[in-house]
């Protein structure tokens, strides 16, 4: 006969994944989503929002609202960006995301290196955060997808608001076309003028075209 002590209850806990898009771009917010699976309605093909085609991010986006046992997106805007810099505001838009789940996860995963702060949200839980969370824990993958669409249709409404940037194509990114109508234009209400390429002109940072597409 096992002793009480001997027997290993694997208790389901409920986590929620949480990740950003659009810290680097050079316009716009940047969002978070917060996602709590439901075990009992598995989504197939979930994945790094960056390494999937726009159709498919779309699919899987509709399937984790529809299927997922709570969800929550939010965001810090350009002059949050600006005024407490845009990893604080990254810290802002999840910590906004988290308390905007209806059902209070048990434990909290949030991609990249480092963690909101989570103990003053009004529910007890643990935190961690996991490089390249994005592709390898569920949660973490259906954050992405739900921030990543919903910025990128967010910078597509935009983009018919503020004219001449083509932020629908780029999404607010550094690229050569956005740089030269920046350069052209002058910035308009949504760029971060806290970034140097927005203060300066001229400058193309590095970017990675995954992002964007």
């Amino acid at each position: 006969m096992k002793r009480a002590s001997d027997l290993k209850i694997r208790v389901r806990l409920r986590v929620a994944g949480v990740d950003e898009a659009g810290r680097g771009p050079l316009a716009g917010p940047v969002v978070a989503a917060a996602v709590i699976l439901n075990p009992a309605r598995p989504i197939r093909g979930l994945a790094d929002s960056k390494a999937l085609e726009h159709e498919e991010r779309v699919r899987l986006a509709k399937l984790i609202r529809e299927r997922a046992l709570c969800y929550a997106v939010a965001w810090a805007d350009v002059e949050e960006i600006d005024s407490i810099n845009i990893l604080q505001a990254t810290m802002l838009a999840m910590r906004r995301a988290l308390l905007g789940l209806a059902v209070p996860p048990q434990q909290v995963l949030v991609d990249g290196n480092r963690c909101p702060r989570v103990d003053d949200l009004g529910f007890e839980c643990r935190h961690e955060s996991v490089v390249k969370g994005d592709a390898k824990v569920p949660s973490i993958s259906a954050a992405s997808i739900l921030a990543k669409t919903t910025r990128d249709a967010l910078m597509c409404e935009l983009d018919r608001r503020y004219p001449g940037f083509s932020l629908s194509g780029h999404k607010g990114y550094g690229t050569p076309s956005h740089v030269a109508a920046l350069n052209s234009l002058g910035p308009c209400p949504l760029h971060r003028r806290s970034f140097a390429p927005v203060r300066s002109g001229g400058y193309v940072p590095e970017f990675d075209d995954a992002e964007i597409f």
